[in-house]
């Protein structure tokens, strides 16, 4: 907690695990915000990492995320937050009890915890809304409880976004998110083959975030202030070799360079599922034409 004491006082939280930072997360980050407006000092979130489940029940922890810790921070910039605080995850976390948690948080300088209505924390999940309502009478910080935000009738989870991108449905997943679905990625050298075909690919590393189904897509990928239309392969490459799960990106204007740095990849269109060619110049020709096809999709603005 020694982090928080840095920081502009009053310390006004955000707590919680906010994967995705799906428009539920963004009300309860938004109350800590409106917070530090009214009475000055710094707003910011505090979650974990790793991701809790994975440490304490990996069998019912989903395998991938919606978005990775540093995917998270580039997420909250825009969010009007003053700092992203990740406590790190063990087993020795776990232990530590929900109320001597609170207690350091406020010995800390917290003058402002929001979280989830329905959040848990603390050794055996102790920590609820009661016990920090209770808290907050005692030690005299300010509780905000922020209930579910609804969309379609449901209440808006990480859990049915994560479905939705794997079902391909990326408008339900955005209309959660209140933002198109994305993955991030750092760009590392590949085989080159795209680049022997004459339509050299951007390929990232496969991190813990959730993609859409395999396929050819056509996406928009955002580097340096940048953003550039382009198509992206998603799949196991049958033609080729059909053994390693790869995301290849072709930006349809490439810089000249971009191998260590991060791209954020929106899946804009799905414009064919993986097929197996005859041969590299059938592979080739296809090529071209998703290219093409991506280039009308993104240029027209013909994305549905």
């Amino acid at each position: 907690m020694e982090e928080l004491r840095g920081l502009e006082a009053p310390v006004h939280l955000a707590l919680g695990v906010f994967d995705g930072v799906h428009l539920g997360h963004q009300e309860v980050i938004g109350r800590a915000v409106a917070a530090a407006r009214r009475e000055g000092g710094s707003a910011g979130v505090l979650t974990f990492d790793p991701y809790p489940l994975w440490v304490l029940a990996p069998e019912k922890a989903p395998k991938r995320l919606l978005a990775s810790l540093d995917h998270k921070a580039g997420i909250l910039g825009d969010l009007s937050v003053d700092f992203l605080l990740a406590l790190p995850f063990d087993r020795e976390q776990a232990k530590v009890e929900a109320e001597d948690f609170v207690a350091a948080l406020v010995d800390a300088g917290a003058r402002t915890i929001c979280a989830g209505e329905d959040w848990r924390f603390g050794h055996r999940r102790g920590g609820d809304r009661l016990l920090l309502r209770s808290m907050a009478d005692r030690l005299g910080f300010h509780f905000e409880a922020v209930p579910p935000v609804m969309k379609d009738g449901d209440r808006i989870s990480s859990t049915r976004i994560r479905q939705a991108v794997r079902d391909g449905n990326l408008e339900a997943a955005a209309r959660m998110l209140g933002r198109p679905y994305t993955v991030a990625g750092e760009v590392v050298k590949g085989r080159q083959l795209g680049r022997e075909l004459g339509f050299p690919t951007a390929n990232l590393e496969r991190g813990e975030e959730q993609y859409p189904p395999d396929g050819v897509w056509a996406v928009r990928a955002s580097f340096d202030g940048r953003v550039e239309d382009g198509v992206a392969n998603l799949g196991l490459r049958p033609t080729v070799d059909g053994e390693s799960r790869l995301l290849e990106v072709h930006l349809l204007d490439p810089p000249p360079d971009l191998y260590g740095k991060t791209l954020e990849v929106e899946f804009v269109r799905r414009i064919r599922g993986q097929e197996r060619f005859e041969g590299l110049e059938a592979l080739k020709a296809q090529i071209a034409r998703d290219r093409e096809r991506a280039c009308g999709i993104l240029r027209s603005g013909d994305e549905a």
